[in-house]
């Protein structure tokens, strides 16, 4: 079954805006994983927008499921996550300027680096997964790194679902069975949401984890939180059970 891991980086900027720590990110991970979340994430910047990185080494001590921390590799993010040592990293290679991730890795022009990256997480016990684009081409680069897993990009699969374009699945199940060929597992993540998950799960039911955030927190502005990770959940559970 596919895993649930909730990105709380909305909690993060709500708090932040007015100050203060409310709303607390911690309750937030705390109440995730009592309402059914199988994972918590956060995404970390160097500007610290949302995340901040005393919240990342606050959350080490009450994520009791699985903690997740994405980023871009520089040297601060390295030493985040080697002192908290994660149980999964997931390397993004955000521009300064992004709003949000907009892109996955070049996997063959930064090889050399990934691999080098990779290899130090690992040797701390530390399972990776690289950012990825829907391109087949990449995985085998991918797979040369060392890493463990590929996250499935998954922006531009949601905005093809939003306009009724069904194909816009093809080139992620390209790359998922091209994934598998290597012997890699597959996450996904970004624009996922209760409208399109479902569809996804089912024409990918192999992806181990999904990462959902800002619609999932959107979502519960109306719904409720607790209501909302279930409903997640409800569509996982559908997802894998009519797998085509």
């Amino acid at each position: 079954m596919t895993k649930l891991s909730v990105n709380i980086n909305k909690i993060a900027t709500l708090r932040n805006a007015r100050g203060g720590n409310t709303p607390s990110v911690i309750e937030a991970a705390i109440k995730a994983e009592e309402f059914g979340a199988q994972g918590i994430t956060v995404h970390p910047r160097p500007d610290e927008r949302h995340i901040r990185y005393r919240d990342v080494y606050d959350l080490k001590k009450v994520v009791k499921t699985e903690f997740n921390i994405e980023g871009k590799p520089v040297e601060s993010f390295m030493k985040l996550v080697l002192d908290v040592k994660p149980e999964q990293v997931t390397l993004v290679p955000d521009a300064d300027d992004a709003i949000t991730s907009n892109a996955g890795w070049d996997t063959i022009k930064h090889q050399s680096y990934l691999t080098e990256i990779i290899s130090e997480f690992k040797q701390n016990g530390i399972r990776t997964s690289i950012f990825l684009d829907p391109n087949p081409k990449l995985v085998e680069a991918a797979a040369k790194t060392g890493t463990d897993r590929i996250e499935l990009y998954t922006e531009s699969f949601a905005v093809e679902y939003a306009k009724g374009n069904l194909n816009g699945i093809t080139p992620y199940r390209e790359t998922a069975d091209e994934t598998l060929k290597n012997g890699l597992a597959l996450n996904a993540g970004h624009d996922l949401s209760l409208d399109n998950l479902q569809y996804f799960i089912e024409q990918i039911p192999e992806i181990t984890e999904v990462s959902i955030g800002h619609a999932l927190i959107s979502e519960s502005i109306y719904m409720g939180f607790e209501n909302t990770i279930q409903a997640y959940l409800k569509r996982i559970e559908l997802g894998n059970r009519n797998q085509k």
